[in-house]
Order: C-alpha cells, then structure tokens, then sequence
C-alpha cells in the first residue's frame, strides 16, 4: 500500500480531484435549473429535459477547457523544466498526459450524448407544446413574448404548426453548431481507437485536426445574444486606462472607415480589460477599433457622499462601471472611497433587458449583506412595458423570497417610479448631504429629474441639496 501511495497517491488524489469537480459542476447545475423560480415557464414547457441538457453543458465546458491542456508539448515541456527543483512524483505526472486526455474525451463524449438526446426532446416538447399537446397552459406559455407591444421573442422559439423538431435543430444556430461539433467530435473519437491509429496513422491524425471545427463550432454554439438584443463585447488593449462611467468610440473599418459609434465602458478600473454592452439594431458587428476613453459626468459620482443612479434601458452600462468598481474598492477596503449611500433605478420595458445586469446586482447583494452594510446600496427596478399578465404572475409569487423576474432579492416594480416620492425619501434619510444626481437616458426623464432636483434642494446650506449630472456623448 506504502508503495502504491507512493507511485500512484498523486495520480489518485489529482483524478479524485477531477470527478469531484465534475460532479458538482453536474449536480449544482441540474438543481439549479429544475428548483430555481426563474425557469419555471420553461419546466412547463420542456419537463426535467431542461436540468437534463443543463446540467451536462456545464460538464462540458469544463472539460473543453481541459482537453487540449495534456496535449501542448511546449507548455508540458515548460512545465517540467518548473518542476525540476520539485520531487519526482510531480513531475511523473506530466507523463501521464495521454491518460489524462483520454479520459477527459470520454467525459466530454459521455456528457454530449447526454446534452444531445435531451435537447432532442427538448425540440419535441417545443413543438408538442406550441401545438397544444401538453394541455391549454403549454399552450398560454408558447404565446408569452418579450413585451406586449414587441413580442420580438418568445418562450418558446416553434412559431408555426408547420414546424417540426428537425426544422428547429437545422434552422437555430445552436441546433447547427451543434450538429457540427458533435460529427467532428465522434470522428475524432472513431479514429483514436487503436487498431486505427495503429493501422492508419494519418487518418488518426488528420481527422485529430477537426479539433479547430469543434471549438470554432463550440464558440458559435455557445453565444446567447440575450433576448434584450444586447451583447457584451470584452477587449484587452495594452497601456489602457479608465475612470468608471467614461465612455469609448468604436470604429468597425471592414463596413466603414468614418463611422464611429460611442459606448459607455461596463467594466471597472480595477479590471484588466475594458467591455461595452452594445444594444442589437444595426449591422455594425466586428473588427473594431477604439478611440477613447473619454469623460463623462459619471466621473464625478464619487465625489458626492451620496449618489442617486438614474438609468433607462441601455442607459445602465455606466453604472455598471460604477457599481464594479465600488464592489472592488470595498473588496480592497480602498480608504479614498468616499461614497456612504448609493441609490439606483433602473427602467426597462422588456423583462429580458433585466437578465445582463441582474448576476451584477445579485453579487452585490450578497456581498453588501456579508459586510453588515445592506443598506449602502437601495436600487429598484422597474418594468414599465408590462400588461396584467405580468401582474398576475407577480402577485402568485408574492410571498417568495427572490423576484421571478430577476432573481434578485428586491421585487421588481410595474410602471414608472414616483420621483417625488423618491426624492422626499432621499431627502429624509440624507438631511444634511449632497446628493449627486446622474442619468443615462432620455431627454424628457432628464428635464423631469433636473426640475426634481431644484424643488427639493434646500436653501439652507447645512440641509440636503441634490445636483443633477447628465450623460451626453
């Protein structure tokens, strides 16, 4: 046993290691997805299918992360000229690379078989649902879109009677991709076996070198262009440097070298890239260039002991600068951190426009919450392209304790917000502060708060005095 431990502990303890990794990734994922409220609508339509795809895409993600790691010469070759001053046992383990690789292909092949046939049944209980198989509330689902002016997205994407499963995989880019990675990976597979590689070499190691579909088709099968039409893009430019709420212009040369757009930068300082969240209206897409960053009032947020946040729509991307970058200051208890009290609205008109921000948010919550400082950070969301469905739904799950629609501890609210009522409420609980207030947003909203800010700052100097901050690119 002495001896065994000694040659193979390691390789145990590392395998060990490895399938408890999987494991919880497995498990945590498929409960999530078949317990948590915001699926709900998509249980009743598609069962435990849903937890059953989920679950094996996280496995998966994980073990693409991992697969081609045991098979890069230079890098193992590196790696054990590091190990030289450490024992032998570590570094006999770089020569059970293959071994690794290995098994890390029968996950990945294990877990595709899985996501595969679920998502097969996941296109028949589409299709059944939007047929009205599955009883009249499958039925009610299949119709709820985004919005009740827009309906430019559905819970359910069958949106004809005509169509069939195998018209769905073959017509949605995941359904495609999918195709694609899953042909290549059993090629792949196929041709490793022994009596293959042993027999045709080159076929073994040409057909290897479909690895480059298989991620290029995994890159593209894993893009969600979230129903609100808004995708995060993330760039790494060396020597730049930014203030939150500052702004960049992007430049695509391959539709136009004069065409420059501004963006709002969504990452914080404290990051090492920069991001913009870009709403979806046009064809302007790849091969960016930057100009920037520029300044914005939002620079100016942290001056102001108290901040109100005021943002529409997209109008949120530079407070999510903001508020990251007072997540990382707390983190590091930066000491030049001036803000006591932050307030922040955000209003939407689609439910889905919540999603991007909300994983933000619910961190700052629990961390908020964790440091004894829950009352730091008040935000409210509201949703003001709603219809008495919307309502419905709210009021059966009142008594939860998250919202349905973001998942987010504060409940989501219908309509737009009160300002007076909000501004007297800032006023009694900040009465003798300077109240900074920013919006990203429509002009109207701009003139209503700026005339709010006016009629609630007092004349006396030692009382609360709101200052209005707009963003203009």
């Amino acid at each position: 046993m002495s001896n065994w431990i000694i040659n193979q502990g390691l390789s145990a303890f590392i395998l060990v290691v490895w399938m408890g990794i999987n494991i919880f990734l497995f498990v945590y994922f498929y409960l999530f997805y078949d317990l948590g409220p915001q699926f709900e609508y998509t249980r009743e339509l598609l069962g435990s299918a849903l937890p059953w795809a989920r679950a094996p895409a996280a496995v998966l993600n994980f073990n693409c992360m991992l697969i081609l790691l045991p098979v890069c010469r230079n890098l193992l070759s590196l790696l054990r000229g590091s190990f030289i001053c450490c024992g032998r046992t570590m570094r006999k383990q770089l020569d059970k690379n293959l071994t690794f690789h290995k098994l890390v292909a029968y996950m990945i092949a294990l877990m595709t078989a899985v996501h595969t046939i679920a998502h097969l049944l996941n296109a028949e209980w589409y299709t059944n649902s939007f047929q009205g198989r599955y009883g009249p509330l499958a039925t009610k689902l299949s119709m709820l879109g985004d919005s009740r002016e827009l309906n430019t997205t559905y819970l359910n994407p069958v949106r004809s009677n005509s169509t069939t499963p195998t018209i769905l995989v073959f017509t949605t880019i995941a359904g495609l991709t999918g195709v694609v990675i899953t042909l290549a990976l059993i090629l792949m597979i196929t041709s490793s076996m022994e009596v293959i590689r042993r027999s045709y070499f080159e076929v073994f190691w040409y057909t290897h070198h479909l690895f480059i579909v298989f991620f290029a088709g995994l890159v593209f099968h894993g893009i969600v262009i979230r129903p609100s039409k808004v995708l995060e893009l993330q760039l790494v430019k060396p020597g730049f440097k930014m203030q939150v709420g500052q702004y960049v212009f992007l430049n695509c040369p391959a539709i136009s070298q004069l065409e420059w757009h501004p963006f709002t930068m969504t990452s914080a300082p404290e990051e090492d890239f920069f991001s913009v969240h870009i709403r979806l209206v046009g064809d302007w897409t790849e091969k960016m260039a930057v100009d920037g960053p520029f300044g914005t009032a939002s620079e100016d947020v942290f001056d102001y002991e108290v901040s109100m946040l005021v943002g529409a729509g997209i109008g949120v991307t530079p407070f999510a600068s903001i508020l990251k970058s007072i997540w990382y200051k707390f983190k590091d208890s930066d000491p030049k951190l001036r803000t006591k009290k932050i307030y922040f609205y955000w209003l939407c008109r689609e439910t889905y426009a919540f999603e991007w921000f909300a994983d933000l948010l619910q961190v700052l919550e629990k961390d908020m919450e964790e440091r004894g400082m829950r009352d730091f950070l008040t935000y409210k969301l509201y949703l003001t392209g709603w219809d008495q469905s919307h309502v419905n739904h709210s009021l059966v799950h009142f008594a939860t304790a998250t919202d349905i629609i973001t998942g987010l501890k504060q409940k989501t609210s219908y309509g737009r917000p009160n300002w007076d009522r909000e501004f007297e409420q800032v006023q009694q609980e900040n009465p003798s502060s300077v109240v900074g207030t920013f919006l990203c947003g429509p002009q109207a909203l701009a003139k209503d708060l700026e005339k709010k800010c006016v009629k609630y700052s007092d004349v006396d100097p030692r009382k609360t005095k709101f200052y209005f901050n707009k963003e203009n690119f």
